[in-house]
C-alpha cells in the first residue's frame, strides 16, 4: 500500500507541476500540441538555423509540436495555415495528426521502404536542417538507458551524413549522464561547429539537453562507434 500511495503522490505532484507550467499554458494558448515547441523555438532563435526556402526533416515528430513550429517559421506570415515557403517532412513510428503543409511518413527511417518514400518527398534535394526530439523509453538502469539514448543520437547523425547538405545543421536531444561525453565527441568529430544548449523550456530537474552540429566535416567517424571499446576501436569512414 505504501508503494501505491507514494506513486499517487508522485503522479499528483507531476500533474500539478505540469498544469501550472508556464510553457504548458503558453502552448495551450498558442495552439501547440506540446511545450516542446518552445525548446526548438529558442534553439532556432539563438542560432538562426531555419530560414525561408529550407527543407527540414523532423525525426521522431509525434505528437507534432516541432513540426508545428517549423510550419509557422516557414510561413511568410508566421501562420499555422496558408502559404508556406519551404518543405517540412516529418517521420515517426507513431501516428501523428495532420499539420497543414507538413508531409508525414509513418514508419522507421532505417527501413528501406521508408527511406524510399522519404526520397520521393525530398525530390532529389538534401535537407538544410534535421531535427530530432527522439528519446527512448527509459528503464531506470543507467547503463542500458545511456546505450539507448546514444543509439538514437547515432542514428540521427548517420541520417544527416547521408541526407543533409554539407553546410546543414542537426539538432538532437541528449541527456547528461553516462555516455554524454562520447556523444559530444561524436558531434565534434562529425561537425565543424558544435553547441550544447539547454533551453529555458527544459525543466530544471531534467538532465535533458540538446546538441547542435553545424557544417558536416568531409571525413567523419562511423556513427555506430560513438561509444567505442578497447577491443573494437572506432575508425574514420
Amino acid at each position: 500500500m505504501k508503494v501505491k500511495t507514494k506513486s499517487r503522490k508522485v503522479n499528483r505532484a507531476w500533474l500539478n507541476d505540469h498544469v501550472n507550467d508556464p510553457y504548458v499554458k503558453l502552448a495551450n494558448h498558442e495552439g501547440y500540441r506540446a511545450r516542446a515547441a518552445y525548446k526548438l523555438k529558442e534553439i532556432d532563435e539563438t542560432l538562426n538555423l531555419i530560414r525561408p526556402g529550407h527543407l527540414v526533416v523532423d525525426l521522431g515528430s509525434t505528437p507534432g509540436a516541432w513540426s508545428q513550429y517549423l510550419r509557422r517559421k516557414l510561413s511568410p506570415a508566421g501562420a499555422a495555415v496558408g502559404q508556406l515557403d519551404g518543405t517540412i517532412i516529418a517521420l515517426d513510428i507513431l501516428p501523428m495528426a495532420p499539420i497543414e503543409g507538413v508531409a508525414f511518413l509513418l514508419g522507421d527511417f532505417r527501413e528501406p521502404e521508408v527511406l524510399e518514400r522519404l526520397g520521393q518527398e525530398m525530390r532529389g534535394r538534401k535537407a538544410d536542417v534535421v531535427v530530432s526530439d527522439m528519446a527512448p523509453n527509459l528503464s531506470g538502469i543507467a547503463s542500458a538507458d545511456a546505450a539507448r539514448i546514444a543509439h538514437l543520437v547515432e542514428l540521427a547523425v548517420e541520417f544527416s551524413q547521408k541526407h543533409m547538405k554539407p553546410e546543414g545543421a542537426l539538432v538532437v536531444k541528449a541527456f547528461h549522464g553516462g555516455g554524454y561525453s562520447q556523444l559530444v565527441k561524436l558531434f565534434k568529430d562529425t561537425f565543424r561547429v558544435v553547441k550544447p544548449i539547454k533551453p529555458k523550456a527544459s525543466r530544471d530537474k531534467s538532465s535533458e539537453t540538446f546538441l547542435v552540429g553545424q557544417g558536416l566535416k568531409t571525413v567523419g567517424p562511423d556513427p555506430s562507434c560513438a561509444i567505442e571499446s578497447r577491443e573494437m576501436p572506432c575508425k574514420p569512414l
